[in-house]
């Protein structure tokens, strides 16, 4: 089958996309939403600003769009693995566990993405700190929803609160996120997984 000059083109053109943001989330990790630009963008991957700025149309699409493929990556290397599980407290383990090996692993350069551009946009109204505030209300409301489970498959006590103890998890991944970067202390992840253990029985 031939492949016409415009499929080509389609197809040039989701390669260009898929690594400008492959190289936008890295950035934005370590530096921030706002330290991300066309001509940034172009210059560290070799293109022409026309052909990322083609891709994208201005800074706050780049931006959404950069969010939206970190939010991938994250949901392919910390909620599918542990989606395949049986509900359970072992499901909620193995979430944590997840999450605790991809900041440890540097997925992102910066350690986890969320953290890193949430503060730069929390206070900032717009469509950037919408599209933060979506993936942080869908986090929160997995981790309760994967609570609310095992509570009812017995594996947790049945006074325990899920919206409590979700707070207490993320909070334990968030701090030994950014206290292993800052210290450049791995050690920090070795802690938080043994609170978390402990928090789940």
């Amino acid at each position: 089958m031939v492949v016409s000059s415009t499929d080509g083109r389609v197809q040039r053109g989701n390669e260009t996309r898929r690594a400008v943001l492959g190289r936008a989330v890295q950035i934005a990790s370590v530096e921030g939403l706002a330290a991300l630009s066309i001509g940034r963008l172009a210059t560290d991957l070799g293109l022409s600003k026309s052909g990322v700025f083609a891709g994208f149309g201005s800074k706050e699409e780049l931006q959404l769009a950069t969010v939206r493929a970190a939010r991938r990556i994250f949901y392919d290397r910390v909620v599918a693995p542990a989606l395949e599980l049986p509900a359970g407290a072992g499901q909620v383990r193995a979430l944590c566990e997840h999450w605790i090996d991809y900041s440890r692993g540097r997925v992102f350069e910066g350690g986890c993405f969320f953290y890193a551009v949430t503060a730069e946009f929390d206070a900032r109204p717009g469509q950037v700190r919408d599209a933060l505030a979506a993936v942080a209300l869908e986090w929160e409301t997995l981790v309760t929803d994967l609570l609310r489970a095992a509570r009812a498959a017995g594996e947790l006590p049945a006074d325990s609160d899920p919206e409590e103890l979700a707070l207490l998890l993320t909070g334990l991944m968030d701090s030994a996120n950014v206290l292993a970067v800052l210290h450049d202390d791995p050690s920090r992840y070795d802690r938080a997984l043994r609170a978390i253990h402990r928090l789940l029985g």
